[in-house]
């Protein structure tokens, strides 16, 4: 089932299966590994909710929840 990445609560996996993100972002993911057919897995949401930690490819990367809205995750 195809969802948004910022859909995802702590403890819940995916796979990456689209990044639709501003041309500056979408490369620093890339920098990262962050691609399609990655692993992720959200390890904890903040207060409200506007901000995530994500863990994928043994690293640990906090976000902002609407910056994760154009990546698109299969589980």
């Amino acid at each position: 089932m195809e969802r948004r990445l910022d859909d995802l609560r702590p403890g819940d996996s995916a796979v990456v299966k689209a990044v639709n993100t501003n041309a500056h972002l979408g490369r620093r993911l890339q920098d990262f590994g962050f691609v399609p057919g990655t692993l992720v897995t959200c390890r904890y949401r903040g207060p409200g909710g506007k901000v995530v930690a994500l863990e994928f490819r043994d690293t640990v990367v906090a976000m902002r929840t609407a910056d994760l809205s154009g990546i698109r995750v299969v589980r």
